[in-house]
């Protein structure tokens, strides 16, 4: 049995390549929707379609465990998956939003947090409303603030600027500059900001470069990537059961819904490493 990583385009290949360093010695299979990319924009009742038919694919491939590594997915098919669809005695269905709100509170300073998203994840209003509930389950920690002050910021253009291979050029500067300036203009005393998507890392050079020229390199950037690998080890461990069915040969297969040569080429942008997918209909 495999591990399943799914993603509605590349950006799942950053939580993919976290795993691996982490649990190097599973096998996974991740899958990239990218012909039908991206989801961020796309209503409720699609992207759950979509994702479910991703979940069921993975599972006749022999995933045991599958990994929405997609925060959109996660944000608005996830809970009915798990509530509706599946059988957790044959498979489990884990997504990225819960481990990393789960870290939030040990990394902010005052309780001041924003989320950059996509539009989909944005409106499911997925973060906000699990970073309240975490937040008050601490409420009892002096180093907590609670209630949290939570503001949030779709960024539709990051999504394609990365899947078009544009997010190390002069034109993603306006659409970095642009969203963190409106994100930081709902809450001057952020110290804390959400990387919502997966994809986003890849502009964290621009990001990061931003920020300084705002004078707010203080801010504290949250990727997801370790964060779901070290919530994954930890699931594992209280999950031995399902850890003994993982086969453990180290393997990594790509699967991606559009054109194999295409996928080939931009995934070896996000991994640093040449790759060989398979093209699949679903």
């Amino acid at each position: 049995m495999k591990i399943g990583v799914f993603d509605s385009g590349y950006g799942g290949l950053t939580i993919l390549s976290k795993m691996r360093q982490h649990l190097p010695q599973y096998d996974y299979l991740y899958l990239g929707d990218n012909a039908r990319t991206p989801y961020g924009t796309r209503s409720f009742e699609v992207i759950y379609d979509y994702t479910l038919q991703a979940v069921r694919y993975l599972q006749q491939q022999g995933c045991r465990l599958i990994i929405l590594a997609c925060n959109t997915a996660s944000a608005k098919a996830l809970r009915s998956i798990q509530q509706r669809d599946i059988d957790p005695d044959q498979v489990r269905v884990l997504g990225v939003i819960r481990p990393t709100v789960e870290a939030v509170p040990s990394l902010t300073r005052n309780g001041h947090i924003g989320i950059l998203a996509t539009p989909g994840t944005v409106s499911s209003q997925s973060y906000v409303l699990e970073l309240e509930k975490i937040f008050s389950q601490h409420q009892a920690s002096c180093i907590v603030h609670c209630p949290p002050s939570i503001v949030q910021q779709s960024c539709p253009m990051w999504v394609p600027l990365i899947e078009s291979g544009e997010h190390t050029g002069i034109g993603a500067d306006y659409f970095v500059d642009k969203y963190l300036h409106a994100l930081l203009a709902q809450d001057p005393l952020m110290d804390t900001v959400i990387l919502g998507c997966t994809h986003y890392p890849l502009l964290l050079p621009k990001i990061q470069q931003c920020l300084a020229a705002m004078q707010r390199s203080d801010i504290q950037l949250v990727e997801q990537g370790d964060i779901v690998a070290r919530s994954l080890e930890d699931y594992l461990l209280r999950h031995l059961e399902i850890a003994h069915d993982l086969t453990n040969e180290g393997t990594v297969r790509y699967l991606t819904t559009e054109a194999a040569d295409k996928f080939n080429q931009s995934a070896s942008l996000f991994l640093s490493a040449p790759i060989c997918a398979k093209k699949v209909i679903f």
